[in-house]
């Protein structure tokens, strides 16, 4: 409103919560480079319609309205039930206790009131923390410390410790809310539930909302249809949320819908989606899964799309590096770009009951174009590295890591995997996508610990399996499968 008022609307399709915080800290320098960058636009309020102003102040009202409701509220049960049980659990009292809360908020409250019952043994950490205060939880919450203390008994953190450091002094870790996603929920016990820890059972306590509250968001009954669903998909017999046994699901549907779960990670979704999917042709259709297994190198296959412009999508291998490029037909240029998996998938995904396409004479020169891609990237000496090496997102992101290996802060097990991400890019391993996507998220984050929290967040063991992160890339080149998709025809 204030800035309406002073004429000016901020527009950004990503760094909308950004401009506020910039606006709000009176750093307009940055503001204007965004705006130069065209990464935000500044357009007069003249040129929007009075009401706009008049429903941003509607807005606000119903916002202080809600705040004055809290404000009459001086009773948390949820927080007395919460200390109640830290006070005289056997399992938790007394005991070094990781806590998790979804939101900074909520840490500074938790904070709060557990340093009024307990004292200083509480310590808060969260994106904003310093770099001596994760110094301070390895050294009482690492069994690998190098100078281990015993200054805190209570962890209060958000989900910016759910990677990245080993907290196995304790064997307790407690959910205050619990996440939509249930991958956190896995990280969070990953980190107490290390091979070397010292402890034979770790404790998991879940703290789920109150009855009328959960009768409204259902979230106790989504968060346990997922963490099942990832039980019998995953073989895990260490249930996250529940003890009871685990019952046949619809992986497929329970992985991928939103009404199952609201507000979950779409390509996490989609990524089990698509396994659980390939899982149950196996069991229930092992002829077509032996076809599938069987296809012949350069399969190709043409479906008509609802898209005006004419592209093919090739798969590639050699050796043990995968890579996917598409190149679309647009009038008489054609443009190339790498594709991950979760788009290629998309892509090509097709109902059983979908006709299929003849495959047009403009297919050849589009695979060419995909070929050409490929061969880039062993174009210098054949070698992945020196190809990699000479782009801008792929030298951004090895110079920021370059910078951040060896923090202070770091320890040796964030060192090794900074390490790792450098031998992925080197590699050519990591899809220009995911590189693009972290570059996005770690823009306004200057310090080293929180950004490393978001680089881990996008690039999971998985990429350093063999399949993804191996070196090998001898082997001829081949062509695995193609679709083309024929532009302006009715799907």
């Amino acid at each position: 409103i204030r800035e309406v008022e002073r004429g000016h609307v901020y527009i950004s399709t990503m760094h909308t919560n950004a401009i506020f915080d910039l606006l709000e800290e009176d750093n307009m320098d940055k503001v204007a480079s965004l705006i130069d960058e065209k990464k935000v636009y500044c357009l007069p309020s003249s040129s929007f319609n009075p009401a706009y102003l008049e429903d941003l102040r509607y807005d606000l009202t119903i916002l202080k309205k809600l705040r004055s409701l809290w404000d009459t509220v001086e009773h948390d049960p949820k927080i007395t039930a919460f200390i109640e049980a830290l006070s005289t659990d056997p399992r938790l009292k007394d005991q070094k206790c990781i806590i998790f809360t979804e939101a900074k908020e909520t840490a500074d409250y938790l904070t709060d009131a557990l340093k009024e019952r307990f004292g200083d043994c509480v310590l808060e950490y969260h994106g904003s923390s310093s770099e001596s205060e994760r110094i301070a939880i390895i050294e009482n919450f690492d069994a690998k410390s190098r100078r281990p203390k015993d200054d805190y008994r209570i962890l209060v953190t958000t989900e910016v410790l759910s990677e990245g450091v080993n907290l196995h002094r304790s064997n307790v870790v407690i959910n205050y809310d619990i996440p939509w996603n249930p991958t956190r929920m896995m990280q969070r016990v990953g980190r107490i539930n290390r091979v070397d820890t010292k402890f034979e059972r770790i404790h998991i306590f879940n703290f789920f909302p109150a009855g009328p509250i959960n009768e409204e968001i259902g979230l106790q009954e989504a968060a346990e249809a997922k963490i099942a669903a990832f039980i019998e998909m995953l073989g895990n017999d260490a249930p996250l949320l529940t003890d009871e046994e685990i019952k046949s699901h619809d992986l497929f549907t329970k992985l991928t819908s939103k009404k199952t779960i609201t507000g979950e990670d779409e390509e996490e979704d989609l990524e089990l989606g698509y396994l659980a999917f390939l899982r149950e042709i196996r069991d229930t259709d092992p002829e077509l899964f032996k076809k599938i297994k069987h296809l012949p190198k350069k399969a190709r296959s043409g479906r008509a799309a609802k898209e005006t412009d004419r592209s093919v999508v090739t798969f590639f291998r050699r050796g043990k590096l995968r890579k996917i490029f598409r190149t679309t037909a647009r009038g008489a240029e054609a443009a190339t770009e790498e594709v991950d998996f979760l788009r290629a998938a998309d892509l090509l995904r097709a109902e059983a009951s979908m006709k299929k396409h003849a495959v047009g004479p403009d297919f050849y020169p589009l695979l060419a174009a995909n070929k050409a891609a490929f061969e880039d990237v062993f174009a210098i000496e054949g070698t992945v590295a020196t190809s990699r090496g000479s782009r801008g997102g792929e030298v951004k992101f090895t110079g920021i890591l370059r910078a951040i290996r060896h923090s202070a802060a770091f320890t040796d097990e964030d060192e090794e995997y900074v390490g790792r991400v450098l031998r992925l890019i080197e590699d050519g391993a990591l899809p220009k996508a995911t590189i693009k996507k972290i570059l996005k998220k770690i823009e306004y984050t200057p310090e080293p610990l929180p950004m490393l929290a978001k680089i881990r967040s996008e690039i999971s063991e998985e990429f350093f399996q063999p399949a993804f992160g191996s070196a090998d890339i001898s082997g001829p080149k081949e062509v695995i499968l193609s679709g083309y998709f024929a532009g302006g025809d009715s799907a």
